[in-house]
């Protein structure tokens, strides 16, 4: 079956995580992703162990599946020609460049790719965009984190501020690159015009900053730590049982009634402390103390699925290996297997054209020759680019 994006072409010149991810998405819904190597390789390559049986790292391997892969040595005038032959049919490029890169080479979206390709969407995903007082700067997920206040948010007053423990700004820069390509193409068809799309690390973390950024703009508060609890809702916590901890949430009065009598303690939800959420919030240490001790010496995993099925939000606290191997992510199709690639699914799910594995990911420059003969390079060109070093096979070796 074909995917949403079959007939899409897309040159993905990004490495590490945010821009790979994007590419991965993209291409999981059926677009030709052609991945452009630099000549030392996506640096994922050897963030590792774990590599699997072919010497390819989980770390790469989790967001380049389903491309097809090259390597350039763009920083050559001759590289960047043959970047240029290939964009002659693409509709997207996708960057992570340091800003100012692609200009300096000559081939920047407003002087250059605008006017050679008007169709083109070019992405850059960058850590804070080209200007402005952090403009330029490069960006790692946890420095971001931080600098875009994501950790100050993040801990408990014990443990002090953490980092999220999954990188969720690159993720969610590539899903909001993602989702800007998408607009443009879709504007494109009324425009018959390509644009530029500006993801960056600092504006997504900013993005997520729900509640905390209205609740200083509506109130000038200040986000206070508050570990498993939160600061507008209760409970809202995870509490101990005899088996795993569970997180329960009582998002209204009716759950939390509800609540209160499965665990055997209906004369909570009429405490005068605990009637309403702004009851709860006001008293949350010991609205909490008070669920500690019921829930202590029921089964944690059974409990939580009771909880769930009388309408009150809940969910046992799983470990990685129990998530991926748990029936519902297989029911789910979230996790991907591809002649002995397994790895996590795509979460977004068309009803006719599914996203599908169609290729595991592969080793570097192993598409080379195949993508320059398919862009109209002859054998003896291709052996020409190969002998020079413009175009690779191999890693080469610093």
């Amino acid at each position: 079956m074909s995917g949403a994006l079959e007939g899409l072409k897309v040159i993905d010149l990004s490495r590490v995580l945010g821009g790979p991810y994007c590419g991965q998405m993209l291409a999981d819904h059926g677009a030709e992703v052609i991945k452009v190597e630099p000549p030392q390789g996506d640096e994922t390559r050897l963030w590792g162990p774990p590599f699997d049986d072919e010497g390819i790292s989980a770390y790469f391997s989790g967001i380049n599946r389903n491309k097809r892969t090259i390597a350039l040595d763009l920083s050559k005038p001759e590289g960047r020609e043959v970047l240029l032959k290939l964009l002659e049919h693409a509709d997207v490029l996708i960057d992570n460049f340091k800003t100012g890169t692609m200009e300096k080479w000559g081939i920047g979206y407003a002087d250059t790719l605008s006017k050679k390709f008007p169709r083109l969407v070019h992405a850059r995903v960058s850590g804070f965009g080209a200007d402005g007082p952090l403009g330029g700067f490069p960006g790692y997920d946890a420095m971001v984190q931080a600098s875009a206040g994501l950790v100050s948010v993040n801990g408990a007053p014990d443990s002090g501020p953490v980092r999220v423990g999954v990188p969720v700004v690159d993720l969610s820069t590539g899903m909001n690159a993602c989702i800007g390509i998408l607009m443009a193409l879709y504007e494109r068809n009324r425009s018959g015009k390509g644009q530029f799309v500006d993801a960056t690390l600092y504006d997504s973390a900013i993005a997520l900053h729900q509640p905390h950024a209205p609740n200083y703009f509506a109130a000038g508060l200040k986000p206070k730590l508050v570990g498993n609890s939160h600061g507008s809702l209760a409970p809202y916590c995870n509490v101990p049982t005899k088996g795993r901890n569970i997180v329960i949430g009582a998002g209204n009065d009716g759950q939390f009634r509800k609540l209160t009598q499965l665990l055997g303690k209906p004369e909570l939800a009429s405490d005068p402390r605990f009637k309403t959420n702004r009851d709860r919030v006001a008293n949350r240490p010991a609205l909490e103390a008070e669920l500690r001790a019921l829930t202590r010496n029921v089964d944690g995993e059974s409990f939580s699925i009771m909880l769930m099925e009388n309408g009150v939000p809940s969910g046992a606290v799983l470990e990685v290996p129990d998530v991926m191997e748990h029936p519902h992510t297989k029911h789910r199709g979230m996790v991907w297997e591809k002649d002995g690639y397994r790895n996590v699914g795509n979460p977004v799910k068309l009803s006719r054209t599914p996203a599908r594995a169609r290729s595991r990911p592969r080793h570097f420059g192993i598409d080379t020759r195949a993508v320059l003969a398919e862009a109209g390079y002859s054998a003896a060109e291709i052996d020409k680019l190969l002998v020079s070093g413009i175009a690779l096979t191999e890693i080469r070796k610093a």
